[in-house]
């Protein structure tokens, strides 16, 4: 099973420079796009022509913000859109998908923003579906988790740790909460088979960032501890244009 995660930042924009033919051209199982900041209508026919998959769409009630996409080559048992709380569902943030007994999240993480104005906000969001994920772990349910989690985990996930210690992304009640799900009963895919490996899955379009190497790792592959024997390898392909993120791709056996 092939599953890609990309925050696109714009689907129509990421459309406009033919970004997606890179993801479609892969075959994934899924393809889970986080911040398509669109509605599935105000895609014209030709946008809608090169979305080569089938698709579940879930946008924020805000026009033009946050939304996600989950695309699949074969019809997911169940689909779920949200996470059952209406003070995040309102923003467009999660879809689930089950499929061969595996539950598949497909989120866009709150940003903490630079004045810190959302950072509650952002940690409730992580509580609620921690708790969430529990008590699916509870039942039996195997989970893997994707997207941009706007968190970086440890210092070897950001080429300036020490300068950004205040900056949301970094701070220490959300580094918190990702080391939360660890002790929850998931695995850091990516960070398991690369221990010491520094690669980043998102930079600032501001000071030429990327060219320079200056990133962050947020896009993560969270995956429940059963799975860790099936997984082959995460990619992150970091030479992939068309956002201020690249794609990341999960491989299970």
């Amino acid at each position: 099973m092939k599953i890609i995660t990309w925050n696109i930042n714009g689907i129509r924009a990421a459309l406009g420079k033919n970004a997606l033919e890179w993801a479609f051209d892969q075959k994934p199982d899924f393809l889970c796009l986080q911040e398509v900041k669109a509605r599935e209508e105000q895609l014209n026919e030709e946008q809608r022509a090169a979305l080569k998959l089938p698709y579940a769409w879930n946008p924020a009630q805000r026009a033009g913000y946050s939304g996600v996409a989950t695309f699949f080559k074969k019809q997911p048992g169940e689909i779920v859109i949200g996470m059952g709380n209406e003070a995040f569902d309102v923003e467009g943030r999660v879809i689930q998908t089950v499929h061969e007994g595996i539950r598949l999240f497909n989120i866009y993480f709150p940003n903490g923003q630079r004045g810190h104005d959302r950072v509650q906000y952002k940690l409730e969001f992580y509580e609620h579906l921690l708790n969430l994920c529990d008590a699916l772990h509870k039942k039996g349910e195997q989970i893997i988790i994707t997207g941009d989690f706007n968190t970086a985990h440890q210092p070897i996930d950001l080429k300036n740790p020490k300068e950004n210690e205040k900056t949301s992304g970094f701070l220490p009640e959300e580094r918190e909460w990702v080391q939360k799900f660890l002790e929850h009963g998931f695995i850091d895919a990516y960070r398991k088979l690369h221990p010491d490996k520094e690669q980043y899955t998102w930079w600032t379009y501001r000071f030429a960032a990327r060219q320079r190497g200056i990133g962050w790792r947020i896009d993560y592959y969270l995956i429940s501890e059963s799975l860790l024997p099936r997984v082959q390898d995460v990619v992150i392909h970091e030479d992939v244009q068309g956002s201020d993120h690249c794609p990341v791709e999960l491989t299970l056996k």
